[in-house]
Parts: structure tokens; sequence; C-alpha cells
């Protein structure tokens, strides 16, 4: 064991790579690479506990990787993270309560309305060209409105 690293124990390299997965994961969030770190320093401590060999720390950490991953995924599917804003991604649903002005008559509840530096598909109410109408929503990339009162 000792002639692969030299005077390193491999325990210490478990655990430096568990550390160095956890900080990968802090640079570059995604939820996974952390739960490849525990794996990692799990498989550390029991490398400096049992007098496991190479071949064997290897195969322990291969299974526990795969059983952190799919806890860690377990876990995230029943503790969702929440978003601090739902609509920050969602251009559309961003505008809901805003006000359009008609570019293209919305007749048989489609057209096109003007937002900004924008031009997009409306769906609602009939309104004729340079109507206001207020947006109440978005469905892909077409925008809900309905007339102002």
């Amino acid at each position: 064991m000792m002639d692969w690293f030299g005077p390193l124990e491999p325990y210490w390299l478990w655990l430096a790579l568990g550390l160095l997965l956890a900080a990968a994961e802090m640079l570059a969030p995604g939820l996974f690479l952390i739960w490849l770190a525990g794996a990692a320093l799990l498989t550390g401590a029991l490398a400096y506990l049992l007098p496991l060999g190479v071949p064997l720390q290897v195969l322990v950490f291969a299974v526990l990787a795969i059983v952190t991953v799919f806890m860690g995924k377990r876990y995230l599917r029943d503790n969702p993270v929440a978003e601090a804003d739902p609509a920050m991604n969602h251009r559309g649903l961003r505008m809901a309560g805003q006000i359009a002005t008609v570019t293209e008559a919305i007749a048989n509840g489609q057209g096109r309305v003007h937002h900004g530096d924008s031009e997009w598909i409306a769906r609602g109410v009939d309104a004729p060209v340079g109507a206001k109408v207020r947006i109440t929503g978005a469905d892909g990339a077409e925008l809900l409105v309905e007339p102002l009162n």
C-alpha cells in the first residue's frame, strides 16, 4: 500500500479529494459534486479506521458515490430548493400587470403587441391596433392580455 503513494497514507488522498470536490462545488454549484465529496470523505474516514487496501478503498468510494448521489437526489426531490423569484428567468411572467400597445389587431384571440423594445405575439380578447392592453401572463413566447377597463 505504501509503495503506491510513497510516504503518504491513502486516507489523506481521499480526504484531500473530498475537500477538493467540496471546493469545486462551491466554485461551480450544481448540487452534484458535494455528494461525491461526501463519499470521498467517508472513504477517507473508513481507510483511516479500517485496514483497507487501495483496491477495496476504490470499490468503497464507488459504492458510496452511488449511494450518496441517489440519497442526495431523493433528498432534493423531497425538499426542493425554493426560488427567491420564480419569474426570474421568465420574461413574459415578469411583465404581468404591465401595459402594452396592440400593433396588429387582436382578432379571433390572436394578434401582436408592443411592450418595451419588443413586439410579442399576444392572445386575448379582440382589440384594435393602438389599443392599450394589460399583460396578465405568458404561455411560452405568447403574452396573455386583457383590455384595460
